[in-house]
């Protein structure tokens, strides 16, 4: 059976959209089957971190309504191996059925090696969809203390809906920033209350590849790039090196 991985943050800005494309590109670059699934519904931009604007895509709820089948998900261009379903923007997620989503997410772990949410940021209903079923999650959060504070509150909340296994990712890490506020990565786990899955650089490439209309692993594979692939061989069971701050 494949994993469901919910990719959440406690307010925008994080990063989490293009943190989950590139984690998921890393997958697929693998091997693995993976499908992608923006669950921001009505501000849905995860095709474009994933490189995929030019594709026709269905939303989510087509499939889990059962109005097309899974294997309807669009595939990516370049990268064999990796789907995405995207978000309505006609409904508001208060209004989506759990239970159906639930049950898409059984079909997705027959069918797929791994299932990335991109979970909209807050712990509102799309946050609660996202996480209620999955058996992972990432906490996507940056290293200044309002990004802290909100992944605290993320974290309790995950802990209250959910009993999927959650782990924080500092994202957009300026190394200056924590020599000149003299915080560690070591201070954002103790905040969070989260083990760590891994730290993420503040990077150019990533608004480049956006601009360009690619994934960031075809940009560079230095950076950020870097970072998720490790990212993702975490989540595979490889030890992998940390980045040096």
């Amino acid at each position: 059976m494949g994993q469901v991985l919910a990719v959440v943050s406690g307010k925008g800005g994080t990063g989490k959209t293009s943190l989950c494309a590139g984690v998921a590109c890393a997958l697929a670059a693998e091997g693995r089957k993976v499908l992608c699934i923006d669950a921001d519904v009505g501000l849905r931009n995860l095709d474009i971190s994933l490189g995929m604007t030019q594709e026709p895509a269905l939303p989510f709820t087509a499939v889990m309504r059962g109005e097309y089948p899974l294997s309807r998900a669009s595939g990516h261009p370049s990268l064999p191996g990796l789907s995405f379903l995207t978000a309505p923007m006609t409904e508001r997620p208060e209004d989506l059925e759990p239970q159906l989503f639930s049950q898409l997410l059984q079909q997705v772990r027959a069918e797929f090696d791994w299932c990335l949410i991109d979970a909209p940021a807050g712990v509102g209903a799309g946050f609660r969809l996202a996480v209620q079923s999955a058996d992972l999650a990432m906490v996507v959060t940056g290293g200044d203390p309002a990004a802290l504070r909100d992944g605290a509150r993320t974290a309790q909340a995950m802990e209250e809906l959910s009993r999927a296994e959650a782990r924080i990712v500092v994202n957009r890490i300026r190394r200056r920033f924590f020599q000149r506020t003299r915080s560690t990565v070591d201070d954002c786990m103790d905040t969070i209350g989260l083990p760590l899955l891994g730290i993420v650089p503040e990077d150019e490439h990533v608004a480049l590849a956006a601009a360009r209309g690619l994934p960031l692993y075809q940009l560079t594979q230095k950076g950020a790039a870097l970072a998720c692939r490790h990212i993702a061989f975490r989540l595979l069971g490889l030890r992998q090196p940390l980045l040096n701050l």
